[in-house]
């Protein structure tokens, strides 16, 4: 007896795991065609040897790869995985460690090729071989909404990021000045015409994640960029400063208000962090509507420290914002320090409701409910400045 279409997918959808909904695949006709999409919508894989596996399955069922929605791709790292469970008197000399094996990108290329439905797509490669592999994406017909990129910054990303018309959140890893003759991550020059991005791609563009600040003055400017997170590629402090006015600019000329800007460094230090803030503070088309800003040195002295709080009130919807606390001695690690802090920042700035305290590499969050601190450790705080 046939069920109806919305009979399968409940009965689909309550399944526990996956092996039970391949199972089902075998019952009928009518299971097999919403069990396959549930098996098939969202794909994660990690382990090489079951991506080229996977791969290779779609490019020879395309009835299967058209269910494709989500895709991710992240290259095993060997020596990670097997460093969990090693014993400490066990040589790790490198001349005994085992080179990484490449992904057979051929079988990628050809899945990419057939998951022409592919809306969300993640490439991580993050196991030392080589990410000179964007050609994989020559003949995808795909039109993406996220794209995460750790490729090079080649002719190959670039035509395919010129043909995005609907890419609405992008991770680029590298980026390539057309003006250079190498990027930061390779040494072999290509011709600088060919890795211009049209001024038409990409015109969705709203979320922006950029390792080199160089790619968000080239991608901000004409597309309706909201959400920007990127690095100060410069040290020194002459630098550094242009290289802010230059960023700052570019960011101002988005064709939408700015809500979150998050900017890196790779020192952090008090004086710089006071002039980053006064310069965007300075900015009215940012100032308006950002609701998220980072990452800055908080003061440790107290008359320094109210000219930050005076600083922040000119941002009249500001909702989080994200703290350097390295320096301070003792560090405010317990619960109690860091309510202290967010409630003594919150006297001035009231609209703050989630201050992310960084010591070294910990981060803590606390969060302000009905004018109450509390520290909230299930707060994901890579993805705050996402927040719309």
């Amino acid at each position: 007896m046939e069920l109806t279409l919305e009979a399968y997918r409940n009965i689909v959808k309550n399944v526990g795991n996956r092996a039970d909904i391949a199972s089902l695949c075998r019952v009928s006709r009518g299971f097999k065609r919403v069990a396959e999409r549930a098996l098939y919508n969202t794909l994660f894989m990690r382990n090489d040897e079951e991506t080229v596996i996977l791969c290779n399955t779609l490019a020879n069922s395309p009835q299967l790869a058209v269910h494709v929605d989500a895709l991710t791709i992240m290259l095993s790292d060997e020596e990670g995985d097997d460093s969990e469970g090693e014993d400490e008197d066990i040589d790790e000399s490198d001349d005994e460690k085992l080179p990484p094996v490449d992904m057979d990108w051929h079988s990628v290329a050809r899945a990419l090729e057939k998951t022409v439905y592919l809306r969300y797509l993640n490439i991580h490669i993050n196991n030392g071989t080589t990410s000179a592999v964007s050609w994989v994406l020559e003949h995808a017909t795909f039109q993406l909404r996220r794209f995460h990129s750790d490729f090079d910054w080649d002719q190959g990303l670039v035509r395919f990021l010129n043909k995005q018309g609907k890419l609405e959140d992008l991770y680029i890893q590298d980026y390539r000045d057309i003006d250079d003759s190498a990027t930061p991550t390779t040494s072999e020059p290509l011709p600088s015409r060919s890795l211009r991005l049209e001024s038409s791609s990409i015109p969705q563009l709203s979320t922006l994640e950029c390792t080199f600040s160089e790619a968000a003055m080239a991608l901000v400017p004409g597309r309706p960029v909201t959400h920007l997170k990127t690095c100060f590629s410069r040290t020194e402090l002459d630098a550094k400063k242009k290289e802010m006015n230059d960023l700052l600019t570019s960011t101002g000329a988005s064709t939408c208000p700015m809500r979150s800007l998050d900017i890196a460094d790779s020192s952090y230090t008090e004086r710089f962090s006071a002039i980053l803030l006064s310069a965007i503070s300075e900015r009215r088309t940012l100032v308006r509507e950002l609701r998220h800003l980072g990452t800055f040195v908080l003061p440790i002295d107290g008359r320094e420290r109210l000219q930050f709080y005076g600083l922040l009130m000119r941002f009249p919807q500001i909702r989080s914002i994200e703290l350097e606390v390295s320096n301070w001695q003792p560090p405010p690690s317990s619960p109690a320090a860091l309510r202290a802090l967010a409630s003594e920042l919150r006297l001035y700035n009231p609209t703050v409701t989630k201050i992310v305290f960084v010591h070294d590499f910990d981060r803590s969050v606390v969060t302000a409910v009905k004018g109450i601190c509390r520290v909230d450790p299930e707060i994901n705080t890579d993805l705050l400045w996402r927040e719309k």
